[in-house]
Protein backbone atom coordinates (compact mmCIF):
# COMPACT_ATOMS: atom_id res chain seq x y z
CA UNK A 1 0.00 0.00 0.00
CA UNK A 2 1.39 3.08 -0.93
CA UNK A 3 0.04 7.35 -0.17
CA UNK A 4 -2.08 7.07 -3.51
CA UNK A 5 -3.65 3.20 -2.87
CA UNK A 6 -7.14 4.13 -2.07
CA UNK A 7 -7.29 1.47 0.49
CA UNK A 8 -5.87 3.68 2.77
CA UNK A 9 -8.98 5.07 3.97
CA UNK A 10 -10.50 1.89 4.63
CA UNK A 11 -8.03 1.13 6.37
CA UNK A 12 -8.43 4.18 8.50
CA UNK A 13 -11.93 3.21 8.50
CA UNK A 14 -10.68 0.31 10.59
CA UNK A 15 -8.29 1.72 13.09
CA UNK A 16 -11.61 4.12 13.78
CA UNK A 17 -13.44 1.37 15.00
CA UNK A 18 -10.98 -0.22 16.43
CA UNK A 19 -10.34 3.10 19.22
CA UNK A 20 -14.14 3.23 19.13
CA UNK A 21 -14.52 0.28 21.30
CA UNK A 22 -12.20 1.68 23.77
CA UNK A 23 -14.01 4.72 24.22
CA UNK A 24 -17.27 2.73 24.01
CA UNK A 25 -16.37 0.93 27.31
CA UNK A 26 -14.74 4.03 29.31
CA UNK A 27 -18.05 5.63 28.57
CA UNK A 28 -20.84 2.86 28.85
CA UNK A 29 -19.84 2.01 32.54
CA UNK A 30 -20.73 4.97 33.94
CA UNK A 31 -24.25 4.50 33.70
CA UNK A 32 -24.12 0.97 35.24
CA UNK A 33 -22.07 1.36 38.11
CA UNK A 34 -26.03 1.77 40.39
CA UNK A 35 -26.96 -1.12 38.43
CA UNK A 36 -23.87 -3.01 38.87
CA UNK A 37 -23.65 -2.53 43.00
CA UNK A 38 -27.04 -4.45 42.75
CA UNK A 39 -26.61 -7.20 40.73
CA UNK A 40 -23.11 -8.18 41.96
CA UNK A 41 -24.01 -7.21 45.50
CA UNK A 42 -20.28 -4.82 44.79
CA UNK A 43 -19.03 -2.71 47.25
CA UNK A 44 -18.23 0.85 46.84
CA UNK A 45 -14.52 0.10 46.96
CA UNK A 46 -15.20 -2.93 44.39
CA UNK A 47 -16.87 -0.56 41.91
CA UNK A 48 -13.83 1.63 42.18
CA UNK A 49 -11.79 -0.93 40.90
CA UNK A 50 -14.15 -1.72 38.19
CA UNK A 51 -13.64 1.12 36.69
CA UNK A 52 -9.97 1.80 37.98
CA UNK A 53 -8.74 -1.95 36.94
CA UNK A 54 -9.58 -0.73 33.38
CA UNK A 55 -7.25 2.29 33.61
CA UNK A 56 -4.36 1.53 35.54
CA UNK A 57 -3.61 -1.76 33.07
CA UNK A 58 -4.10 0.43 30.35
CA UNK A 59 -1.51 3.12 31.84
CA UNK A 60 1.11 0.30 32.08
CA UNK A 61 1.15 -1.26 29.01
CA UNK A 62 0.79 1.88 26.71
CA UNK A 63 4.70 2.60 25.59
CA UNK A 64 5.35 -1.35 26.28
CA UNK A 65 2.30 -2.12 23.71
CA UNK A 66 4.33 0.70 21.01
CA UNK A 67 7.57 -1.06 21.60
CA UNK A 68 6.25 -4.71 20.99
CA UNK A 69 3.98 -3.00 17.91
CA UNK A 70 7.26 -1.37 16.41
CA UNK A 71 9.00 -5.11 16.64
CA UNK A 72 6.77 -7.48 15.96
CA UNK A 73 4.44 -6.19 13.73
CA UNK A 74 1.63 -3.33 14.29
CA UNK A 75 -1.59 -5.29 12.40
CA UNK A 76 -0.44 -8.54 13.82
CA UNK A 77 -0.68 -6.96 17.72
CA UNK A 78 -3.47 -5.05 16.51
CA UNK A 79 -5.58 -8.21 15.50
CA UNK A 80 -4.57 -9.94 18.48
CA UNK A 81 -5.61 -6.56 21.15
CA UNK A 82 -8.79 -7.08 19.02
CA UNK A 83 -9.71 -10.63 19.47
CA UNK A 84 -8.94 -10.08 23.15
CA UNK A 85 -10.78 -7.17 23.48
CA UNK A 86 -13.24 -9.13 22.28
CA UNK A 87 -13.21 -12.21 24.29
CA UNK A 88 -12.58 -9.89 27.68
CA UNK A 89 -15.53 -8.08 27.03
CA UNK A 90 -17.63 -11.80 26.63
CA UNK A 91 -15.93 -12.04 30.02
CA UNK A 92 -17.41 -8.98 31.67
CA UNK A 93 -20.44 -9.85 30.47
CA UNK A 94 -20.85 -13.41 32.12
CA UNK A 95 -18.90 -11.80 35.14
CA UNK A 96 -20.16 -14.06 38.11
CA UNK A 97 -19.04 -12.13 40.95
CA UNK A 98 -17.13 -8.12 41.48
CA UNK A 99 -13.92 -10.10 41.62
CA UNK A 100 -14.36 -11.65 38.22
CA UNK A 101 -15.61 -8.43 36.62
CA UNK A 102 -12.37 -6.98 37.89
CA UNK A 103 -10.12 -9.13 36.39
CA UNK A 104 -11.98 -9.23 33.09
CA UNK A 105 -11.72 -5.63 33.32
CA UNK A 106 -7.95 -5.34 33.68
CA UNK A 107 -7.79 -7.54 30.21
CA UNK A 108 -10.13 -4.88 28.72
CA UNK A 109 -7.55 -2.83 29.20
CA UNK A 110 -4.20 -4.73 28.46
CA UNK A 111 -6.21 -4.78 25.02
CA UNK A 112 -6.93 -1.11 24.56
CA UNK A 113 -3.43 -0.26 25.79
CA UNK A 114 -2.62 -1.99 22.16
CA UNK A 115 -5.16 -0.36 20.46
CA UNK A 116 -4.71 3.15 20.99
CA UNK A 117 -0.77 3.57 20.60
CA UNK A 118 -0.71 0.86 17.57
CA UNK A 119 -3.72 2.52 15.46
CA UNK A 120 -2.56 6.09 16.00
CA UNK A 121 1.11 4.89 14.88
CA UNK A 122 -0.08 2.97 11.70
CA UNK A 123 -1.15 6.43 10.71
CA UNK A 124 2.41 7.53 9.70
CA UNK A 125 2.92 4.64 7.62
CA UNK A 126 -0.21 4.49 5.02
CA UNK A 127 -0.40 8.88 5.07
CA UNK A 128 1.49 11.03 3.63
CA UNK A 129 2.02 14.40 5.47
CA UNK A 130 -0.17 16.59 4.20
CA UNK A 131 -2.85 14.13 4.78
CA UNK A 132 -2.07 12.89 8.32
CA UNK A 133 -4.01 15.77 9.47
CA UNK A 134 -7.26 14.66 7.95
CA UNK A 135 -6.65 11.35 8.90
CA UNK A 136 -5.67 12.27 12.62
CA UNK A 137 -9.16 14.07 12.79
CA UNK A 138 -10.99 11.21 11.37
CA UNK A 139 -9.24 9.03 14.64
CA UNK A 140 -10.60 11.65 17.33
CA UNK A 141 -13.68 11.92 15.87
CA UNK A 142 -14.08 8.05 16.32
CA UNK A 143 -12.79 8.42 19.78
CA UNK A 144 -15.42 11.57 20.57
CA UNK A 145 -18.30 9.94 18.99
CA UNK A 146 -18.16 7.09 21.92
CA UNK A 147 -18.58 10.04 24.26
CA UNK A 148 -22.44 10.52 23.94
CA UNK A 149 -22.70 6.68 22.21
CA UNK A 150 -21.55 4.89 25.62
CA UNK A 151 -24.58 6.57 27.66
CA UNK A 152 -27.32 6.53 25.23
CA UNK A 153 -26.36 2.61 24.36
CA UNK A 154 -25.70 1.75 27.98
CA UNK A 155 -29.50 3.47 29.41
CA UNK A 156 -31.21 1.92 26.36
CA UNK A 157 -29.45 -1.44 27.10
CA UNK A 158 -29.78 -1.40 30.86
CA UNK A 159 -34.09 -0.17 30.28
CA UNK A 160 -34.54 -3.63 28.25
CA UNK A 161 -31.87 -5.83 28.76
CA UNK A 162 -29.32 -7.62 31.52
CA UNK A 163 -26.44 -5.41 32.93
CA UNK A 164 -24.21 -7.84 30.54
CA UNK A 165 -25.52 -6.39 27.40
CA UNK A 166 -23.40 -3.19 27.78
CA UNK A 167 -20.00 -5.12 27.52
CA UNK A 168 -21.65 -7.67 24.80
CA UNK A 169 -22.19 -4.50 22.77
CA UNK A 170 -18.44 -4.28 21.88
CA UNK A 171 -18.45 -7.97 19.98
CA UNK A 172 -19.93 -6.83 16.74
CA UNK A 173 -17.91 -3.86 16.71
CA UNK A 174 -15.02 -5.59 17.32
CA UNK A 175 -15.40 -8.42 14.59
CA UNK A 176 -15.95 -5.68 11.75
CA UNK A 177 -13.15 -4.29 13.17
CA UNK A 178 -11.11 -7.49 13.00
CA UNK A 179 -12.10 -8.08 9.87
CA UNK A 180 -11.17 -4.68 8.66
CA UNK A 181 -8.02 -4.68 10.13
CA UNK A 182 -7.24 -8.16 8.27
CA UNK A 183 -8.68 -6.92 5.19
CA UNK A 184 -7.26 -3.09 4.36
CA UNK A 185 -4.64 -2.67 6.63
CA UNK A 186 -0.76 -3.30 5.79
CA UNK A 187 1.59 -5.08 8.14
CA UNK A 188 4.74 -2.40 8.88
CA UNK A 189 7.20 -2.79 12.01
CA UNK A 190 10.82 -1.11 12.72
CA UNK A 191 13.17 -3.06 10.25
CA UNK A 192 15.64 -3.00 13.42
CA UNK A 193 13.67 -5.66 15.28
CA UNK A 194 14.30 -3.31 18.49
CA UNK A 195 15.49 -5.23 21.23
CA UNK A 196 13.26 -5.76 24.36
CA UNK A 197 14.50 -3.18 27.37
CA UNK A 198 13.21 -5.31 30.17
CA UNK A 199 14.23 -3.18 32.77
CA UNK A 200 12.55 0.01 30.91
CA UNK A 201 9.38 -1.83 30.58
CA UNK A 202 9.57 -2.65 34.35
CA UNK A 203 10.14 0.60 35.20
CA UNK A 204 7.69 2.42 33.12
CA UNK A 205 4.76 0.13 33.84
CA UNK A 206 5.02 0.43 37.66
CA UNK A 207 5.98 3.70 37.32
CA UNK A 208 2.81 5.11 35.42
CA UNK A 209 0.58 2.32 37.62
CA UNK A 210 1.53 3.72 40.91
CA UNK A 211 1.36 7.44 39.74
CA UNK A 212 -1.89 6.93 38.24
CA UNK A 213 -3.27 4.59 40.83
CA UNK A 214 -2.15 7.52 43.21
CA UNK A 215 -3.65 10.46 41.55
CA UNK A 216 -7.10 8.65 41.30
CA UNK A 217 -7.02 7.52 45.22
CA UNK A 218 -6.42 11.33 46.12
CA UNK A 219 -9.26 12.55 43.87
CA UNK A 220 -11.24 10.37 45.98
CA UNK A 221 -9.78 9.96 49.16
CA UNK A 222 -8.42 13.82 49.26
CA UNK A 223 -4.80 14.87 48.82
CA UNK A 224 -3.21 14.96 52.60
CA UNK A 225 -4.68 11.00 52.37
CA UNK A 226 -0.92 9.30 53.21
CA UNK A 227 -1.23 5.88 50.72
CA UNK A 228 -2.38 8.12 47.89
CA UNK A 229 0.98 10.21 48.31
CA UNK A 230 2.79 7.51 49.26
CA UNK A 231 1.77 5.91 45.52
CA UNK A 232 2.26 9.13 43.87
CA UNK A 233 5.91 10.41 45.15
CA UNK A 234 6.72 6.23 44.57
CA UNK A 235 5.73 6.27 40.93
CA UNK A 236 7.53 9.32 40.54
CA UNK A 237 10.91 8.35 41.77
CA UNK A 238 10.29 5.44 39.54
CA UNK A 239 10.02 7.09 36.65
CA UNK A 240 12.80 9.29 37.47
CA UNK A 241 14.80 6.26 37.54
CA UNK A 242 13.24 5.18 34.23
CA UNK A 243 14.28 8.34 32.81
CA UNK A 244 18.10 7.32 34.50
CA UNK A 245 18.06 4.09 33.19
CA UNK A 246 16.90 4.97 29.64
CA UNK A 247 20.10 7.94 29.56
CA UNK A 248 22.45 4.74 30.68
CA UNK A 249 21.67 3.11 28.03
CA UNK A 250 21.60 5.75 25.11
CA UNK A 251 25.16 6.25 26.40
CA UNK A 252 26.37 2.32 26.43
CA UNK A 253 27.30 0.97 23.41
CA UNK A 254 24.75 -0.79 21.25
CA UNK A 255 22.33 -0.03 24.12
CA UNK A 256 18.47 -0.17 22.85
CA UNK A 257 16.37 2.11 25.19
CA UNK A 258 12.38 1.73 25.37
CA UNK A 259 12.51 5.52 24.82
CA UNK A 260 14.52 7.93 22.35
CA UNK A 261 14.94 10.55 24.60
CA UNK A 262 16.26 12.66 21.73
CA UNK A 263 12.92 12.94 20.64
CA UNK A 264 12.54 15.40 23.20
CA UNK A 265 14.84 17.83 21.35
CA UNK A 266 12.22 18.31 19.08
CA UNK A 267 9.64 21.05 19.73
CA UNK A 268 7.28 19.71 17.36
CA UNK A 269 7.30 16.20 19.83
CA UNK A 270 7.47 17.99 22.92
CA UNK A 271 5.10 20.93 23.00
CA UNK A 272 2.74 18.89 20.71
CA UNK A 273 2.36 16.15 23.43
CA UNK A 274 2.35 17.92 26.91
CA UNK A 275 -0.18 20.80 24.91
CA UNK A 276 -2.10 17.65 23.72
CA UNK A 277 -2.12 16.46 27.00
CA UNK A 278 -3.20 19.80 28.22
CA UNK A 279 -6.32 19.31 26.47
CA UNK A 280 -7.00 16.01 27.67
CA UNK A 281 -6.79 17.52 31.03
CA UNK A 282 -9.61 20.01 29.95
CA UNK A 283 -11.58 16.93 28.35
CA UNK A 284 -11.86 15.01 31.48
CA UNK A 285 -12.81 17.72 33.35
CA UNK A 286 -15.58 18.37 31.28
CA UNK A 287 -16.78 14.47 30.89
CA UNK A 288 -16.37 14.65 34.96
CA UNK A 289 -18.79 17.48 35.49
CA UNK A 290 -20.70 17.40 32.75
CA UNK A 291 -22.81 14.10 32.81
CA UNK A 292 -23.31 14.54 36.74
CA UNK A 293 -24.72 18.53 36.29
CA UNK A 294 -27.32 17.02 33.77
CA UNK A 295 -28.28 14.00 35.51
CA UNK A 296 -28.16 16.00 39.55
CA UNK A 297 -29.19 19.69 38.27
CA UNK A 298 -30.96 18.66 34.96
CA UNK A 299 -32.72 15.53 36.27
CA UNK A 300 -31.89 13.82 32.69
CA UNK A 301 -31.37 9.86 33.11
CA UNK A 302 -28.45 8.50 31.01
CA UNK A 303 -29.95 8.35 27.89
CA UNK A 304 -31.15 12.08 27.75
CA UNK A 305 -27.87 12.89 29.51
CA UNK A 306 -25.88 11.29 26.73
CA UNK A 307 -28.10 13.17 24.27
CA UNK A 308 -27.19 16.65 25.71
CA UNK A 309 -23.45 16.00 24.92
CA UNK A 310 -24.06 15.60 21.48
CA UNK A 311 -23.26 19.29 20.66
CA UNK A 312 -20.05 19.09 22.54
CA UNK A 313 -19.35 16.14 19.60
CA UNK A 314 -21.01 17.92 16.89
CA UNK A 315 -18.60 20.50 17.36
CA UNK A 316 -15.65 18.54 17.64
CA UNK A 317 -16.45 16.69 14.30
CA UNK A 318 -16.83 20.57 12.51
CA UNK A 319 -13.25 21.66 14.38
CA UNK A 320 -11.55 18.81 13.17
CA UNK A 321 -13.32 18.95 9.68
CA UNK A 322 -11.68 22.33 9.33
CA UNK A 323 -8.34 21.86 11.11
CA UNK A 324 -6.24 20.41 8.65
CA UNK A 325 -7.73 22.65 5.90
CA UNK A 326 -6.93 26.02 7.88
CA UNK A 327 -3.04 24.20 8.83
CA UNK A 328 -2.69 23.89 5.21
CA UNK A 329 -3.18 27.99 4.98
CA UNK A 330 -1.90 29.03 8.42
CA UNK A 331 0.11 26.67 9.78
CA UNK A 332 -0.40 24.29 12.91
CA UNK A 333 0.08 26.91 15.49
CA UNK A 334 -2.66 29.22 14.39
CA UNK A 335 -4.97 26.59 14.48
CA UNK A 336 -3.49 24.66 17.16
CA UNK A 337 -3.81 28.19 19.41
CA UNK A 338 -7.17 29.15 18.03
CA UNK A 339 -8.44 25.72 19.17
CA UNK A 340 -6.53 25.67 22.91
CA UNK A 341 -8.36 29.50 22.51
CA UNK A 342 -11.93 28.04 21.97
CA UNK A 343 -11.61 25.57 24.75
CA UNK A 344 -10.54 28.17 27.05
CA UNK A 345 -13.87 30.26 26.59
CA UNK A 346 -16.25 27.29 25.67
CA UNK A 347 -15.35 26.25 29.62
CA UNK A 348 -15.05 29.66 31.33
CA UNK A 349 -18.27 30.50 29.54
CA UNK A 350 -19.49 27.22 31.77
CA UNK A 351 -18.09 28.50 34.91
CA UNK A 352 -20.46 31.35 34.40
CA UNK A 353 -23.70 28.38 34.91
CA UNK A 354 -26.19 29.46 37.79
CA UNK A 355 -28.54 26.87 38.46
CA UNK A 356 -31.96 28.21 37.38
CA UNK A 357 -29.85 28.35 34.00
CA UNK A 358 -31.77 25.82 31.42
CA UNK A 359 -29.67 23.86 28.71
CA UNK A 360 -28.95 26.55 26.31
CA UNK A 361 -26.18 27.88 28.38
CA UNK A 362 -24.64 23.98 28.62
CA UNK A 363 -25.20 23.25 24.65
CA UNK A 364 -23.76 26.57 23.79
CA UNK A 365 -20.95 26.07 26.01
CA UNK A 366 -20.07 22.31 25.30
CA UNK A 367 -20.06 23.23 21.20
CA UNK A 368 -17.69 25.73 21.78
CA UNK A 369 -15.19 23.54 24.22
CA UNK A 370 -15.73 20.90 21.20
CA UNK A 371 -14.70 22.96 18.25
CA UNK A 372 -11.89 24.07 20.21
CA UNK A 373 -11.07 20.53 20.66
CA UNK A 374 -11.53 19.26 17.23
CA UNK A 375 -9.21 22.18 16.22
CA UNK A 376 -6.24 21.64 18.82
CA UNK A 377 -6.38 18.04 19.24
CA UNK A 378 -5.97 16.64 16.11
CA UNK A 379 -3.28 19.74 14.83
CA UNK A 380 -1.20 19.11 18.17
CA UNK A 381 -0.79 15.35 17.93
CA UNK A 382 0.13 15.27 14.16
CA UNK A 383 2.77 17.96 15.39
CA UNK A 384 4.58 15.47 17.78
CA UNK A 385 3.21 12.29 15.48
CA UNK A 386 5.70 13.69 12.57
CA UNK A 387 8.62 14.24 14.55
CA UNK A 388 8.68 10.47 15.17
CA UNK A 389 11.14 8.21 13.07
CA UNK A 390 9.26 5.96 11.54
CA UNK A 391 10.45 2.98 13.10
CA UNK A 392 9.62 4.23 16.44
CA UNK A 393 6.60 5.24 15.86
CA UNK A 394 4.54 2.73 17.72
CA UNK A 395 6.59 3.37 21.35
CA UNK A 396 6.50 7.50 20.58
CA UNK A 397 2.40 7.04 19.46
CA UNK A 398 2.56 5.09 23.33
CA UNK A 399 4.60 7.74 25.10
CA UNK A 400 2.12 10.34 24.01
CA UNK A 401 -0.97 8.32 24.78
CA UNK A 402 0.66 7.63 28.48
CA UNK A 403 1.16 11.52 28.68
CA UNK A 404 -2.90 12.14 27.83
CA UNK A 405 -3.40 9.54 30.28
CA UNK A 406 -1.58 10.35 32.93
CA UNK A 407 -2.93 13.92 32.08
CA UNK A 408 -6.55 12.76 32.40
CA UNK A 409 -6.07 11.06 35.47
CA UNK A 410 -4.12 14.17 36.98
CA UNK A 411 -7.52 16.15 35.77
CA UNK A 412 -9.94 14.16 37.14
CA UNK A 413 -7.98 13.91 40.58
CA UNK A 414 -7.24 17.61 40.64
CA UNK A 415 -10.51 18.85 39.54
CA UNK A 416 -12.29 16.31 41.34
CA UNK A 417 -11.00 17.64 44.48
CA UNK A 418 -11.98 21.37 43.71
CA UNK A 419 -15.89 20.16 42.41
CA UNK A 420 -15.83 18.21 46.01
CA UNK A 421 -14.82 20.93 47.97
CA UNK A 422 -16.79 23.68 46.27
CA UNK A 423 -19.80 21.32 46.60
CA UNK A 424 -19.78 20.03 50.61
CA UNK A 425 -18.55 24.06 51.44
CA UNK A 426 -21.41 25.42 50.05
CA UNK A 427 -23.73 22.63 51.54
CA UNK A 428 -22.44 22.69 54.69
CA UNK A 429 -23.54 26.57 54.96
CA UNK A 430 -27.25 25.48 53.34
CA UNK A 431 -28.71 25.68 56.85
CA UNK A 432 -30.29 22.15 56.53
CA UNK A 433 -30.46 19.57 59.70
CA UNK A 434 -27.10 17.91 59.92
CA UNK A 435 -28.20 14.30 59.45
CA UNK A 436 -29.59 15.33 55.83
CA UNK A 437 -26.18 16.89 54.87
CA UNK A 438 -24.37 14.17 55.98
CA UNK A 439 -26.49 11.67 53.63
CA UNK A 440 -26.14 14.51 50.90
CA UNK A 441 -22.34 15.05 51.36
CA UNK A 442 -20.87 11.81 49.48
CA UNK A 443 -22.48 13.81 46.21
CA UNK A 444 -24.91 15.44 44.09
CA UNK A 445 -26.29 12.27 43.22
CA UNK A 446 -26.41 11.05 46.73
CA UNK A 447 -28.19 14.21 47.69
CA UNK A 448 -31.02 13.83 45.46
CA UNK A 449 -31.50 10.36 46.09
CA UNK A 450 -31.73 11.30 49.52
CA UNK A 451 -33.91 14.58 48.94
CA UNK A 452 -36.47 11.40 46.84
CA UNK A 453 -36.55 9.43 49.88
CA UNK A 454 -37.56 12.08 52.32
CA UNK A 455 -40.51 12.85 49.54
CA UNK A 456 -41.51 16.64 49.76
CA UNK A 457 -38.10 18.21 50.79
CA UNK A 458 -37.65 20.76 48.26
CA UNK A 459 -35.21 22.93 50.17
CA UNK A 460 -32.86 19.98 50.55
CA UNK A 461 -32.68 19.37 46.43
CA UNK A 462 -32.48 23.40 45.70
CA UNK A 463 -29.55 23.23 48.35
CA UNK A 464 -27.78 20.21 46.50
CA UNK A 465 -28.46 21.93 43.28
CA UNK A 466 -27.16 25.00 44.28
CA UNK A 467 -23.84 23.76 45.66
CA UNK A 468 -23.25 21.65 42.79
CA UNK A 469 -23.06 24.09 39.85
CA UNK A 470 -21.10 25.91 42.76
CA UNK A 471 -18.61 23.50 42.79
CA UNK A 472 -18.65 22.66 38.76
CA UNK A 473 -18.09 26.30 38.30
CA UNK A 474 -15.01 26.83 40.20
CA UNK A 475 -13.91 23.02 38.61
CA UNK A 476 -14.54 24.94 35.33
CA UNK A 477 -12.89 28.00 35.97
CA UNK A 478 -9.64 25.80 37.17
CA UNK A 479 -9.87 23.64 33.87
CA UNK A 480 -10.57 26.99 31.48
CA UNK A 481 -7.32 28.52 33.60
CA UNK A 482 -4.98 25.44 32.24
CA UNK A 483 -6.50 25.65 28.78
CA UNK A 484 -5.67 29.46 28.85
CA UNK A 485 -2.09 28.69 29.95
CA UNK A 486 -1.60 26.20 27.02
CA UNK A 487 -2.78 29.28 24.79
CA UNK A 488 -0.11 30.86 25.87
CA UNK A 489 2.99 28.26 26.13
CA UNK A 490 1.88 27.60 22.47
CA UNK A 491 2.12 31.16 21.36
CA UNK A 492 5.58 31.01 23.33
CA UNK A 493 7.27 27.43 21.89
CA UNK A 494 5.12 25.49 19.50
CA UNK A 495 6.71 25.40 16.13
CA UNK A 496 4.51 27.21 12.90
CA UNK A 497 4.41 24.45 10.78
CA UNK A 498 4.76 20.42 11.43
CA UNK A 499 8.36 19.32 11.22
CA UNK A 500 9.55 17.01 8.52
CA UNK A 501 9.43 13.30 9.94
CA UNK A 502 12.95 12.74 11.88
CA UNK A 503 15.67 10.58 10.89
CA UNK A 504 16.12 6.96 12.44
CA UNK A 505 19.27 6.71 14.24
CA UNK A 506 22.70 6.14 12.86
CA UNK A 507 21.84 2.55 11.30
CA UNK A 508 17.98 2.15 11.40
CA UNK A 509 15.90 2.06 8.20
CA UNK A 510 12.49 3.03 7.76
CA UNK A 511 9.67 0.89 8.64
CA UNK A 512 9.54 -2.15 6.87
CA UNK A 513 7.03 -5.16 6.67
CA UNK A 514 7.66 -8.28 8.68
CA UNK A 515 8.60 -11.22 6.90
CA UNK A 516 5.96 -10.97 4.03
CA UNK A 517 7.47 -12.05 0.81
CA UNK A 518 5.24 -9.74 -1.14
CA UNK A 519 7.29 -6.60 0.91
CA UNK A 520 7.76 -3.83 -1.71
CA UNK A 521 9.26 -0.24 -0.97
CA UNK A 522 5.56 2.42 -0.66
CA UNK A 523 6.22 5.81 -2.17
CA UNK A 524 6.80 7.00 1.68
CA UNK A 525 10.38 5.57 1.69
CA UNK A 526 8.78 3.13 4.38
CA UNK A 527 8.47 -0.77 3.80
CA UNK A 528 5.21 -2.34 4.16
CA UNK A 529 3.08 -5.03 2.99
CA UNK A 530 0.49 -4.87 0.32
Amino acid sequence: MNYADPRRWWALAALALSVLVVGLDSTILSVALPTLATELDASTGELQWIANAYTLVMAAALVPAGLLGDRFGRKRLLLAALALFGVASGLCAVAPSAAALIAARALLGLGAAFLMPLSMSVLTVIFSPEERPRALGIWVMATAISLPIGPIAGGLLLDHLWWGSIFLINVPVVGLGLLAVWRFLPESRSPQRPRIDVGGVAGSAIGLAALTYGLIEAGDRGWTDARSLAAIAAGLLVLAGFVAWQLRLRRRPGGSPLIDLDLFRSRAFTWGSLLATVMSFALFGILFVGPQYLQAVGGYDALGTGLRLLPMVGGLVVGARLADRLAARAGAKVVAVSGLASLAGGVLLGATTASGDGYGLTAAWLALSGIGMGLALPTLMNLAMGALPPDRSGVGSGLIQSLRQVGGAVGVAVLGSILNAGYRGRLDDAGLPDGVVAAARESAAAGVAAADRLGDCAPLLDAVRSSFVHGMDATLLACGGVAALGVVLAICFLPGRPAPLAESRPGSAPATPGDAPSARRAESGHDVVA
